[in-house]
């Protein structure tokens, strides 16, 4: 039973994957043609931007100003931050007010590739590898692309784990202006609002999460639901607190059970497959349907009946309870085991990890990965107290029979309580032996072993007055 079970990291998701909504990808693409203007230092340099900030930072945000996404009115600007460059607020800035609105010619996504020169060999493709085509595309045409002021702010590299068995480079300059005090994540918006006298334009509208003072930074969100290896592949870099430490432990219903075909259906029938995937963070419950699930995979023995056709539209119900001793030591077993097996893939203890970043030695690539391997060990470990720790109360479950025992007034519930054999609370007589076969086992897929394990269970009880 143990193959039934698989544990691993978390899937990663699209890297470009947007938080928030993500209407707007489905729009129709329309050609627009941007302002071709010749910059001179002086021109740039007598703005307001912060000298310090990169030529090619300020260059690009004179190229949006003479576009109409920036002006004078926009409330932030590029400036210096801790992590390196950022959006800092010109002005106070209220919670959830707009601080930049981006037209629909300005962005780059799927359907700008597939309007572009290269659409016909995008079609088919992934969107982000579209968009890292497209991205490609413009930049080997240099001076003469019209993205030629954002291509040249990209940096040559990032932190993303997708680097990380490539060549070693140098440290993204740019950091994500991502705070971990942002806990909601919908400030990123599609609306439609006016692009001109008598016209409409569809926006992309950006909102501050946090209330803001002049000079502070601007924070944005990036997918609360992401774990910090998916916050590692996707942006770059992660957080230090353990809100999104997490791992995805996978469950499958193997092909060679013999009652593969009636699980399958109960999972499916229950919003899941074959295989079912369950992110489990560090410091929260488990999640609702993962117990449920398990208990489905690992049912067999003298618990099949419960797969008969006659339980089907109620049997998810009893699987959100232990269903019998051996189902529940089972579960126990193979997630305890499997999660010792993944934390042997490790070849570092959480407090050799922990060490290694408190001596900051680390190149920042490196700092991630540790910072992701220390959460995962984590979450692990506490997965396995969780089992272990309901492996050590057994005894003390409510199963299955007894439960159904005490639905039919057969079983006092003192008794059950205090997880003693169950006693019949009432006299047992042969009206009630008459009655079982229509009240109780005609409901039941195989009335003769019902009735055989009934009349074992009567032969442990006072024997019933005959008549």
């Amino acid at each position: 039973m143990a193959s039934l079970f698989a544990v691993q990291p978390p899937t990663p998701s699209s890297i470009l994957k947007t938080p928030g909504r993500n209407d707007f990808l489905k729009t129709n693409p329309t050609l627009h043609h941007f302002k071709k203007r010749s910059f001179s230092l002086n021109s740039v340099l007598s703005t307001q931007t912060d000298p310090n900030i990169p030529q090619t930072v300020q260059r690009f945000w004179q190229w949006l100003k003479d576009e109409g996404v920036v002006s004078s009115k926009t409330p932030v600007k590029p400036g210096i931050v801790p992590e390196g460059l950022g959006l800092v607020a010109t002005r106070n800035i209220g919670r959830n007010e707009v601080v930049l609105e981006v037209p629909k010619r300005f962005w780059i996504n799927q359907d700008a590739a597939a309007a572009s020169e290269i659409g016909s060999i995008c079609s088919g493709l992934k969107p982000f590898i579209s968009v890292a085509l497209f991205l490609l595309s413009e930049k080997f045409k240099g001076e003469e692309s019209k993205w030629k002021y954002y291509i040249d702010v990209l940096p040559e590299s990032t932190s993303s784990t997708i680097y990380c068995a490539g060549q070693k480079r140098s440290f993204l300059r740019f950091r994500i202006n991502h705070s971990a005090k942002v806990t909601t994540e919908d400030h990123a918006h599609e609306v439609r609002g006016p692009a001109g006298l008598f016209s409409w334009d569809y926006l992309f509208q950006l909102r501050s999460p946090l209330s803001l003072k002049a000079g502070e930074q601007v924070f944005i969100q990036y997918d609360i639901k992401k774990s910090n290896a998916d916050m590692a592949l996707d942006y770059g870099f992660i957080e230090s607190n353990s809100d999104r430490d997490a791992f995805t432990l996978t469950l499958e219903i193997s092909e060679s059970d013999e009652f593969f075909a009636d699980k399958l259906d109960i999972a499916e029938s229950n919003g899941f497959g074959e295989t079912a995937y369950f992110d489990i963070k560090y410091g929260q419950p488990l999640p609702t349907a993962m117990l449920p699930y398990l208990r489905l995979v690992a049912l067999g023995g003298s618990d099949a009946f419960l797969l008969e056709s006659i339980f089907r539209n109620s049997i998810w119900g009893f699987l959100e309870l232990p269903i019998s001793r051996a189902n529940e030591e089972l579960i126990c077993k193979v997630v305890r085991s499997a999660c010792k097996s993944a934390l042997s893939g490790y070849h570092t203890t959480i407090e050799e990890d922990e060490k290694l970043k408190e001596e900051g030695n680390l190149s920042p690539r490196l700092e991630i990965a540790v910072g992701i391997r220390i959460g995962e060990k984590k979450v692990l470990q506490q997965i396995d107290d969780i089992f272990r720790e309901r492996e050590s109360e057994l005894d003390l479950l409510e199963y299955y029979q007894e439960r159904r025992l005490k639905d039919l007034g057969l079983v006092g519930e003192q008794e059950a309580i205090n997880g003693r054999r169950p006693h019949l609370t009432r006299r047992v007589d042969k009206v009630d032996i008459l009655l079982f076969p229509q009240s109780l086992f005609s409901i039941l897929p195989n009335p003769s072993l019902c009735l055989l394990q009934w009349r074992r269970f009567f032969q442990s009880t006072t024997p019933p007055n005959t008549i």
